[in-house]
């Protein structure tokens, strides 16, 4: 580690389908995403939220409809080299909404699959209760070192400032009391936020169970739950994340999405598997298995 995060380098912005690779093919209700390093963990393994965000793509050009909600439930690991394809259901599709479904698989082997509702109605009495956490503004903000700089993971394509969290050589043994823990976050390379964009930084609860233990930990997913509020510009998004508790080896919580000018723009949830991993080891990544074991 350096000690301090190199931004990543400034690229022609693109949208979300071209951010992660997603390909439609000439069914218009199959898609297949090449899985490659710049969408995965440092453990070597698809990061979840770009699966779910993935699919939440192919479903809203499928669909042609915005996303309300969708929740994903992992079921296996894609790792670099391999090809997803995105097999998109379209069960009920009404007036203002329609019921939809992804199986993501690896030729037979499920990766994910995902559950969700699109559309939108007209209404005059939007407003939320939800308040952000109070944290300096991003510029204020230090960056947040990389565990292995220059790694080319989907980390490297992020800038990440600490807004109100440790930083790796500051973490073990000072957890964050109250189980809540922020980072301002951005991806130079999107053209602009959309909810491809909330579904990959929804999936920061490992991270807040690594700061609210004040220790080396984190986890695999085994869900990601995302709650469209309202998707505005932004350069800088707030995650927001509180760990809601932590049993029988499981971890819970949820993160809240913020623009930088305050307007919530969704809402996560997820449950993982509690990890812990050793820095110094030749893999300091969370390594998964070939299957979720339900057992472990």
């Amino acid at each position: 580690m350096d000690g301090v995060q190199r931004p990543p380098v400034m690229v022609p912005t693109v949208d979300a389908q071209e951010f992660l690779g997603l390909t439609p093919t000439h069914n218009p209700h199959r898609w297949y995403l090449p899985v490659t390093q710049g969408l995965s963990t440092l453990g070597g393994f698809l990061f979840g939220g770009c699966g779910l965000g993935a699919a939440i793509a192919a479903l809203e050009q499928t669909t042609g409809r915005p996303l309300v909600w969708a929740t994903a439930q992992y079921l296996s690991y894609a790792t670099p080299g391999s090809v997803l394809d995105l097999d998109v259901t379209v069960a009920v599709s009404g007036h203002n909404s329609t019921q939809a479904r992804v199986i993501g698989h690896v030729d037979d082997r499920e990766i994910f699959t995902v559950n969700a509702a699109l559309g939108t109605r007209a209404s005059d009495s939007d407003q939320v209760w939800a308040q952000p956490i109070e944290v300096p503004r991003p510029d204020e903000c230090p960056a947040r070192s990389m565990r292995l700089p220059g790694e080319g993971t989907l980390m490297s394509r992020m800038e990440v400032r600490l807004a109100h969290a440790r930083d790796w050589e500051d973490l073990p043994g000072r957890p964050m009391t109250e189980g809540r823990s922020a980072l301002w976050v951005r991806l130079p390379e999107l053209s602009e936020p959309s909810a491809v964009t909330l579904a990959i930084l929804g999936d920061y609860v490992p991270f807040g169970i690594g700061q609210a233990l004040g220790a080396y930990a984190g986890g695999n997913s085994l869900d990601n739950t995302l709650r469209v509020v309202n998707v505005v510009p932004t350069e800088w998004i707030l995650v927001d994340v509180t760990v809601d508790g932590i049993g029988n080896g499981f971890g819970h919580g949820t993160v809240h999405l913020w623009s930088d000018t305050g307007t919530l723009m969704a809402v996560a949830s997820q449950s993982t598997i509690v990890r812990y991993w050793d820095p110094t080891g030749a893999n300091p990544g969370t390594r998964p298995n070939l299957t979720i074991d339900p057992d472990e």
